[in-house]
C-alpha cells in the first residue's frame, strides 16, 4: 500500500538506511518532519489515535506513510493528564508486535515513546531509530547509557510532574525561559552519558505540566528554544489547550490543531507531532516556505 518493503534482521543495534537519512536531515534541516501518532494504548485522550489490532495499526501506519509521515512514534503507555503507569512486560506486549509488524513492511524511521530502558533497548533490537523519552532521562537511570551505546538518537521532554500529577498545579517564573534552562541541563546530561549532540532533539513538552497561558507563551517563543542549536519536536495535535481556546472536543479541533502547528512551524519547529498526517503534512510544509 506505498510503504517500500524492506527486511530488518533483528539483534542489529541501527537500521542504517534510516539512520542515514536522519544524519542527513540533521546537517540540513531542509524539511520540516511530520511524526504520526501511533498508541497501542486503551486510553490515549484522542480514540482514533488508538489501534485496537495489530491489523488495524499496521493499515494506519501505512495510511500515514502514504499520506507523508517521516515518522512513526509508537507508545505503549499513555502520558494524557491523570494516567497511571503500566508495567514493562504489558508496555513490551503492547508494542513490540506493532514494531516488528510495521517495520517489515515499512521503510520509515520509527520512534518509540517510552521511559524505560528496558522498552527502549527491545525497540532498538527490532528497528527503531529514535527513543522519544518524556521525562529527559530521568525516569530510568540506565536511558541514556543505553541511547549512547547504541548510537540512537533521543528526543528529550519537558514535563511538570508525571502524567498522573503534572495538571494538578503546574507553575512557572517564566515559562519559555523555565523550558529552555531545563532542556539545556537535559541534554547536557545525555553528552556527558556520550550522546552526541546531533542526535539530540528538544520538545518542549506542550499540555504536560502546563496551563493555557504557558502552552501560548512557549509556542510563540519557539524561536528562543530554536537557538539551542538542536532540532525541535511539537506536539499540539487536538490537545485540551485548543479545547479551551476553541470550546471543542477532540475530535473537533483539527482546525486549532492545524493552526498552532502552522505557527509553530513558522517560529522555528522542526519535527511536528501530529495524529492527521495529510492535512499536517499540507500545514507545515506550507508554513516553512512563509516563515522568515
Amino acid at each position: 500500500m506505498g510503504c517500500e518493503c524492506v527486511k530488518l534482521p533483528f539483534r542489529s543495534t541501527v537500521y542504517l538506511p534510516l539512520m542515514i537519512r536522519l544524519e542527513e536531515w540533521v546537517k540540513k534541516r531542509d524539511r520540516v518532519l511530520v511524526m504520526g501518532v501511533l498508541n497501542a494504548t486503551p486510553d490515549s485522550f484522542f480514540p482514533p489515535s488508538r489501534v485496537p489490532s495489530l491489523h488495524l495499526a499496521v493499515d494506519l501506519a501505512e495510511r500515514m506513510v502514504e499520506e507523508g509521515a517521516d515518522l512513526l512514534d509508537i507508545g505503549g503507555e499513555s502520558t494524557r493528564p491523570g494516567a497511571a503507569p503500566v508495567s514493562v512486560d504489558e508496555e513490551l506486549e503492547r508494542v513490540l508486535p506493532l514494531l516488528e509488524k510495521i517495520r517489515a513492511r515499512c521503510d520509515v524511521a520509527l520512534s518509540v515513546d517510552t521511559t524505560k530502558a528496558a522498552v527502549a533497548r527491545e525497540a532498538l533490537d527490532r528497528g527503531a531509530s529514535i527513543i522519544n523519552d518524556t521525562s529527559a532521562l530521568r525516569a530510568d537511570s540506565t536511558m541514556a547509557g543505553l541511547v549512547a551505546e547504541r548510537n540512537a538518537y533521543v528526543i528529550l521532554m519537558h514535563m511538570q510532574g508525571t502524567p498522573r500529577t503534572m495538571q494538578a498545579a503546574p507553575v512557572y517564573t517564566d515559562a519559555p525561559s523555565d523550558v529552555l534552562s531545563f532542556l539545556e541541563g537535559r541534554a547536557g546530561v545525555a553528552v556527558a552519558a556520550g550522546i552526541s549532540h546531533e542526535r539530540i532533539f528538544l520538545d518542549p513538552g506542550i499540555g504536560f505540566g502546563k496551563r493555557l497561558e504557558h502552552n501560548l507563551a512557549i509556542l510563540r517563543d519557539i524561536g528562543h528554544l530554536a537557538a539551542a542549536g538542536f532540532p525541535i519536536v511539537i506536539g499540539v495535535s487536538r490537545k485540551s489547550f485548543l479545547g479551551e481556546i476553541l470550546g471543542l472536543p477532540a475530535p473537533e479541533r483539527l482546525e486549532g490543531t492545524l493552526a498552532a502547528e502552522s505557527i509553530a512551524v513558522a517560529y522555528g519547529a522542526d519535527i511536528v507531532r501530529v495524529h492527521d498526517v495529510k492535512e499536517g503534512r499540507r500545514a507545515v510544509d506550507t508554513a516553512r516556505l512563509l516563515r522568515r
